[in-house]
């Protein structure tokens, strides 16, 4: 009646890839796993799962994924579709396009935020001036 799962079938956004303090790795990476970074990445990294950046770790490049999660360093572009977490030893550059922020008191973020989800005053603005003028027309 009810199909058992295979033991055989993992979630391979569970399996966790890591990047070990003193490697550089440069070029583009995709997966469906998560990362753990504590050494370098020249790149480009696009991932279903969560990014977890140590005090050692470094990317400069671009980062699609679902979390991260900063203690070391990021310069370039970064889209995260959930929440990013900054620690206070996270150094940030760049652009950063994510749903939630969470920045800890000591964290250097000098980027370009934009937060989706959640619309801007001139569009919450401008979509109020719009119903009122359907009310009275």
């Amino acid at each position: 009646m009810f199909k058992e799962k295979s033991k055989n079938t993992l979630d391979v956004t569970k399996e966790q890839n890591k990047i070990a303090q003193g490697t550089t790795f440069k070029g583009d990476i995709a997966s469906k796993g998560s990362f753990r970074i504590e050494g370098q990445i020249i790149g480009n990294i696009v991932t279903e799962g969560k990014v977890v950046v140590g005090e050692t770790g470094y990317i400069e490049g671009t980062l699609n994924c679902d979390s991260a999660d900063f203690e070391g360093k990021f310069s370039g572009q970064m889209k995260i579709n959930s929440i990013l977490s900054l620690r206070s030893t996270a150094q940030i550059e760049g652009e950063v396009e994510t749903e939630k922020l969470s920045v800890e008191p000591g964290a250097v973020f000098n980027a370009a935020c934009k937060m989706k989800g959640v619309k801007s005053l001139n569009e919450q603005k401008e979509k109020k001036s719009k119903g009122k003028q359907e009310k009275t027309a």
